[in-house]
Parts: C-alpha cells; structure tokens; sequence
C-alpha cells in the first residue's frame, strides 16, 4: 500500500506491506539510519521519533501510522546547519559516548525542552522532572550525568542561538548528535544479500552433516568435532535477498543432530559423573578464551581448569591461615563471594558487512574495538596477504572487551560473500546480542585474610576463585589480589569450572570488579572488627602513592566524615558510606603510529584505530591542535580504516588506546612544525610527518607479547566512596552518591574523562545491583535475552558524581598520563557493597543485591545467621 506522509518537512510517498515498523521504513525504505533499532521492544527509546510533534518508539509503532502525519527524525530536528539548542547542549556537555542511543535521547529531549520552555520559560527543571520525561531512555556507556547537563542547560535557555560558550568537547559529537555518524549497522551497498545465522537451541548436540536446501546459500560453521556446547552456538549461516527472508530460512534450516548430556550449574560441572563440556584433550585445546590473553597452562580435572597459582610465599601463607583458624583469631577474616554473570550490552550489535566481490580484494565494514588487529585476524583466517584486505569501522557503537577477537557475524559474512560474490550484511538481533557474545564471567571466591591482632598489619592472604565462564576458560580473577596492598605472603589460585552455558569474554577490567568485591569486603570486614576507618587501614597497608593521595581525597570528603556507625541506623530508610580501592597495570602499545599532514590548509591526523565512545578522535585532535594552536575541531582525524596503506594503530582495550595515541600524535605533529613552521597559510599542501609511539623509561617486556602490548612499570589507582539508601520495607537499594578518585596522571580531554568515569560508575551500579545473565537449567537457553529481563541502570538510578583527578605520579611517562578505562571499573561495586553493610550491618555476599537477597539477609542477621 502506499502512504502519504511529511518527513522532516518534505512530503514523501512511502511503500508498506502493512506489516513493518516505523522504524523500518524509516531507515529502509526512508534511507534515515540516525534512527537506530536496539532493543526492538519498546525499553532503550534509540528509535524515538516525533508524529506530529510527540515522541513515539519506532519499533512498536506500525508504519501505518505515518499515514497523513508529520514525522520528524533526529535528521529533521535542526534548523538546517543551525543545531536545536538540546543538540548544541548535548555536545558541549558531553551529553554522549558511543553516540548509539543519542538520536533517541536527542528527539525526546527536544520535545520535553520545547514543551518546558513554553511553559516554564527559563527556569531549570530539576533531575527528577529530567528522568521521568526521558525515562524510556537507556545509555549502555552510562553517559547519564552528562545528559541531565545537557538537558537543563538548555532549558536554562544557555544553548540557544546566539548564546556564548558553544564549544563543542567532542569533536564527532556534531555528527552524533545530528544522527550523520555512520555505524556498520548504517552501511548498505548495491546488490547486497542479508544474512542469518542458525543457532542450536540446545545445551549440547552431535550434529550431522548440513544439507542447505537447493537454491539456498549457506555455510556450515561449526567445527570438525561436529559438537554442539551451548544453546545459542552458531552452526550454520545462510543469505536471502531480505534479512527477513535470511531469518525464515536459518528457522526453518534442517539440522540433523543428537541431544547429550549437558550440564549448566557450575556446582552440578564439579560433582562426579557430571556430563563433561570437553571429554578429548584436543578438544580442550579449542576452548575459547575468556581474557584478552590466552589462558595459562593449567592441568584438566573433568569440568574444572586449573589451579593457576600466583605465590608469594605461599607455603607459609597457608601456613599462617591454617594455624590462626585453629587458634581463632579475631584478626581472620574468612568470607566466600560469589558473582553472576554480567553482560557487555553494547548497544550497536555485532554487525559486518562483508564486499568480496573483487577475489583480490576484500572489504569489511565490522562493528569492532581494533580495526588493524581484525584486518590481521580475517587475513589469517581466510588465508589472504594482509594487503587484501580492508577493515572499516567508522564509528563503533560501544563494545567494553566483547568486540576484540574475531566472530561470527564476520566470519559469517564473509564466508557468504566469497560464495555469492556479493555484499552481505550480517546483523545480530538483541536476543542474539544478550545470548552469546560474550559476559564477565560469573565466579565463586573464597578470601583468607589475616590481619595482626596488636598492630593490624596484613600476616597472610589466600584468595581462592573458581570462575564459570561457560565454555570458556583462562580467568585470572585471583591473580590480581596478587598487585596490592602489603607484600605479605599471600596465595592466589584461579580455577576455571566449565559448563555447557555460553562463553565469557574480556569486559572492562576484566577480573578487576569481580576480585575488588571480595577483597575490598574482606577488607571492610578486617577494619570492622578492629574498630579502625576503613579508609585510614587501606593506607597504613597501601604503598601504592598515588592511592595514598587518593586516600587523603576521601578522607577529607563530607560524605566520609559524615557517615554513620555500621548498623546504627534504625527505621525503614537506612543510608551508608562505604569505600573501595581499586588497581590496574599500565599497558602501552609501542608499535602506534600517527602521521600528521596537511591537506587544503587543515591539518589531518591518520591511524589505523578506532572511536567505540571513548573519544580517541578527541585526543588525537586536541594532541595535534595543542602543538599548532589551534581548535580542536578543525582537525581532521581520519581513524576507523586499516588497509595496506595505513599506519598500526592500538586496539580500543586495556587502558592503552589513548597513552598509545597521544604521544605518538604529539611528536608527530611536532616533527612537522618544526620542519614546516606553525603557520598553516604556508606550509605546502600534502607536507606530513609520522611518529611511532615506541616504550618508555620503565617499560617491563611482557615474557609473551599479547597484541603487540607491553606493560609499563607502576599501576593507577583509584579509590570509590558510595552513599546509598536501604529501604528495608522492599528490599531496593539506591545509590544517593558516588566519589571518585582517578589517578592516572595528566587528563588530556577532561570533559570526556570525566564522563568515561562517571559511566564507570554506572556500570558499577549495574553490577551491584541488577544485571545477572540467567539460564533455563532445563534447556541452557537465555532468559535474560531481552532489556526487559536483563536490567541495566537506566536515568532514575543515576547518584550525584564528583569525580576527582589526581594528575601526579606519571611524569616520566610520555605525554604525562596513563589510561583510565579499566582501573576506573575496579572499586565502584564494592564500595556499594561497603555502604549495605555500613547501612545495615549485613555483609552482602553475592552480586547482584537483588530485593529479595536483601530482605532475606536482613532476617538471618537479626537472627545472628549468615547468608549470601
């Protein structure tokens, strides 16, 4: 049927069977891809547009609706090249990270500003008025804080045309904000086919051969094993003329295999006679890896891997644990952790278009974190010279450690495009995206800490963790408690305990969050029985200097000074304070390199990375104008493509993408000043210089290099102080506040620092308090397989942040300053965790603090009991 409708004030005649979307048209058959499809259900509003002036959500609004309406996109929402005051706000706020969910957050809040400026002129409406009207709204990367800025400066009326101090802190935010910034999901070529992928739908299988129906192409992706280890694996991928097409057909595929045994609890994987995920040792071998490394040499015992052991003197470590526990010493705290599993949820999905249609040359468009290192690992794979082939990832979508390694949307695809010789597009849905790409590893540890009865000291420490990463293996949530505090004997060992339930993979600081909620608790629970601040105890262990600075910020906070004696509250609504510290390495990739040019009188900056939202566009454009002296935006930063021709650039991963980048931009563009001049009206078109950022003073060569990364000498740190409020009526938690203090050394964009540590936070509340990746135990399949079951914090949830840097302690290192992007992950869920227990005198064990464990640990504690 056809449809006259107005879109963005232009009348169009739309084409609809009757049974798409309005988001479908809008970005099918409309050509407007600003607005995005997420989540598909009606929760993440990414597909907010405007019908007839009010916001409606694009996936649950039939196309029909269009009929004889107005509808306004995020690419209709500025008044030609002049921006909506809420679009002008949003980049100078930094109201943004990735740039996924803005269109949706920008289209909403500009209808809420025009409604509240017509009735309330310019006073300034307060954070819960901005919540309730964006409520619909998610943000993976946790940009919150800026966003409520964004939104009440402009209806303060500060970002209306004509107002001062209109700098833009992002220099991609203008395209972000505008819905111009092209992801893979954005990318359609000519003649392209549409892929899908079948999955199994049981926990273990032996599948037979695959036969695809005629006319049908297909690629069958499982392995020579034939064996099939957790519900949700991809075995086969087919292409269609639609993607609808392409899902019926990978439905309806036929699939000859045999149902065994499976097992998906991870107490169940250790018990005897369970069924074993990998019975061959070659096929322990293929397990996959659930940190960016591979894992380390561990014996197999059935289903479990390892130990791993990190000693220090561990022997008497043991010793010193066992012979306090016979005595009963006061100063042993021994307490058992346990984590559920967390998913990434970024909120572009894994996407690739694949164009080999010239055999000699092989192009990729991927939603991934290193553009170079994929280019590397699809030229392995398919057996091609690196030369022929191209990798592009314009602008990434969020990705926090699950778009680093090779998978099957790329595989997919390009397997198909070598077959048909033409595009094919391989886009996974939400279900797909919350089911198999990837979650920090849910874990069980066990903690022995010692502590001198007299001086308080550290006398031993054994930390014990057992990981369920699925069929993943190679965790190293232990060994951390190895590179803090005190160097007291200590033992760390990591097991591996294997299940038929879908991999884990790297997330942000990974092992970091999952270790600091037991040690920093355990910690906690060592200055409680003491009587000593908690605060003050970390610092009498920690040599770490940077933390001590940290620790005399806290120290000094309101917040700290003010809270209350652990369990002294009474009454319905308890708050607490607590406090945690966190640690992370310094990594560097030496081999970065940046060339610095001059092309048409502007000056360009060009590596082969990428900009996932943590703002590398930013850094290498404000590294190249400080030398020159000029803005930052009139740089141009050419980043997201990595062929034959271009310089290696740092994966997005590790705390090592900006350190990488920012020296190596610097003294490249010093380098050309200094052999050009700084005046750009004169320098010759084309002039360029390169640099490469090499080690440091200091460097310390890892014995097996990963990726090209070395470690550096020293850790950041960072310390989290949290106030919540406990309703014991419901069982809810609510974070109220949130400190953090940063060390890495020299800031150098501030503005999108700080927002990298405030979504830090935000994530930490994730954990603490809501996300948990559930399985059937019956079948192994998902549940939590839509952003309505699997809860991430949302507007409402968000505390007051004050971020603190502390910007001392890094000089030797090039360019000042080291990463954040990990260590600021590491502490803010234990010092939510401290803060229950400040509140309620109850130690939450187990992550997340749901309602109903809350509840539960609150009467086994007035009952003298313990619980997790």
């Amino acid at each position: 049927m056809e449809l006259r409708t107005s879109v963005n004030d232009e009348p169009r005649l739309v084409h609809v069977q009757g049974t798409e979307s309005l988001v479908d048209v809008v970005r099918g058959e409309l050509g407007l891809p600003g607005t995005k499809l997420v989540c598909g259900s009606g929760v993440c509003g990414a597909c907010t547009v405007l019908v007839d002036g009010e916001p409606v959500l694009g996936c649950l609004t039939p196309a029909t609706r269009m009929r004889e309406a107005s509808v306004t996109t995020v690419e209709g929402v500025a008044d030609g090249d002049d921006l909506h005051p809420v679009q002008r706000a949003f980049a100078h706020h930094d109201g943004l990270q990735c740039g996924y969910c803005t269109p949706g957050f920008v289209v909403d809040a500009v209808a809420f500003h025009d409604r509240w400026r017509a009735e309330h002129g310019t006073a300034e409406p307060d954070r819960d008025t901005i919540a309730r009207a964006l409520a619909g709204h998610l943000c993976r990367c946790g940009s919150y804080e800026g966003i409520f800025r964004a939104v009440a400066a402009a209806c303060r009326g500060e970002h209306d045309a004509g107002a001062p101090d209109q700098r833009v802190e992002r220099v991609d935010a203008p395209a972000k904000v505008t819905g111009a910034a092209v992801y893979t999901t954005d990318v359609t070529l000519p003649g392209m086919l549409h892929a899908a992928i079948r999955r199994s739908d049981v926990a273990a299988a032996v599948v037979g051969p695959i036969t695809f129906p005629p006319g049908v192409v297909g690629v069958d992706v499982l392995g020579d094993d034939r064996r099939v280890r957790w519900a949700g694996q991809p075995i086969a991928v087919v292409a269609a003329e639609t993607a609808a097409q392409a899902r019926r057909l990978a439905r309806e595929l036929d699939v000859p295999l045999t149902p065994q045994p499976f097992v998906v609890d991870p107490d169940e994987a250790l018990r005897p006679g369970a069924p074993l995920v990998y019975a061959a040792r070659a096929d322990r071998k293929e397990a996959p890896s659930a940190s960016e490394g591979g894992a380390m040499p561990a014996p197999w015992d059935g289903n479990r891997h390892g130990p791993s052991r990190a000693p220090f003197l561990g022997t008497l470590a043991k010793r010193r644990v066992a012979s306090a526990r016979s005595a009963g010493r006061r100063g042993l705290v021994e307490l058992e952790f346990r984590t559920a599993p967390q998913v990434h949820t970024a909120f572009e999905p894994h996407a690739c278009v694949a164009d080999w249609s010239d055999p000699q040359h092989l192009r990729v468009w991927l939603s991934t974190q290193g553009v170079e290192a994929m280019r590397q690992e699809i030229a392995d794979h398919f057996d091609l010279d690196p030369s022929q082939v191209e990798v592009t990832a314009e602008h990434v979508g969020g990705g926090f450690g699950a778009k680093l390694s090779l998978t099957m949307e790329a595989v997919g695809a390009v397997s198909l495009s070598c077959l048909t010789r033409r595009p094919v597009r391989l886009v996974l849905d939400r279900h797909e995206e919350l089911t198999g790409t990837g979650n920090r590893p849910g874990s069980r540890t066990h903690v022995s800490l010692l502590v001198d009865d007299t001086t308080q000291a550290i006398r031993a420490l054994v930390v014990d963790t057992d990981s369920h990463a699925g069929v993943a293996v190679g965790n190293s949530v232990a060994a951390l408690s190895m590179l803090v505090y005190d160097r007291t004997p200590r033992l760390a060992r990591d097991v591996d305990v294997v299940t038929n339930a879908p991999p884990g993979s790297p997330f942000r600081g990974p092992g970091g969050p999952t270790n600091a909620w037991a040690l920093e608790q355990s910690v906690d629970e060592a200055a409680h029985r003491f009587g000593r601040d908690p605060i003050e105890l970390r610092a009498q262990w920690d040599g770490n200097p940077k933390r001590q600075a940290l620790y005399r910020w806290a120290h000094g906070l309101p917040t700290w000074q003010d809270r209350p004696a652990t369990g002294s509250r009474t009454g319905r609504l308890r708050r607490g304070v607590g406090v945690a510290a966190g640690n992370w390495i310094y990594l560097v990739d030496p081999d970065c390199e940046v060339v610095v040019s001059v092309r048409g009188g502007r000056l360009t900056a060009a590596t082969a990375s990428q900009d996932m939202g943590t703002g590398s566009r930013t850094v290498l454009a404000r590294a190249v104008a400080g030398v020159f002296g000029v803005d930052p935006v009139t740089v141009d930063v050419q980043l997201g493509r990595a062929h034959g021709g271009t310089t290696h650039g740092p994966a997005s991963g590790g705390s090592r993408t900006t350190v990488s980048l920012w020296s190596a931009a610097v003294d490249a563009a010093t380098a050309l000043r200094d052999r050009v001049g700084a005046d750009l009206d004169r320098v010759p078109d084309g002039a360029s210089a390169s640099a490469r950022r090499g080690g440091d003073r200091g460097m310390r060569p890892v014995p097996v290099t990963m990726n090209g990364i070395q470690v550096g000498r020293g850790f950041s740190a960072a310390v989290h102080v949290s106030e919540v409020e406990v309703d014991t009526r419901t069982g809810a938690t609510r974070v109220l506040r949130v400190h953090g203090g940063i060390a890495v050394g020299r800031i150098h964009a501030p503005v999108l620092a700080r927002s990298q540590c405030e979504g830090s936070i935000i994530q930490g509340i994730g954990l603490a308090l809501f996300e948990n990746q559930v399985l059937d135990p019956h079948t192994g399949l998902t549940l939590t397989a839509n952003l309505e079951d699997y809860r991430i914090p949302q507007l409402g949830d968000t505390p007051e942040i004050d971020i603190h840097f502390h910007e001392e302690g890094w000089e030797r290192v090039p360019g000042g300053g080291v990463g954040l992007g990990e260590v600021a992950t590491v502490s803010p869920a234990a010092s939510i965790g401290n803060a229950i227990f400040n509140a309620t005198g109850w130690r939450p064990l187990t992550l997340p603090v749901r309602p109903d464990r809350l509840l539960e640990g609150l009467r086994t504690h007035a009952r003298g009991e313990v619980t997790r």
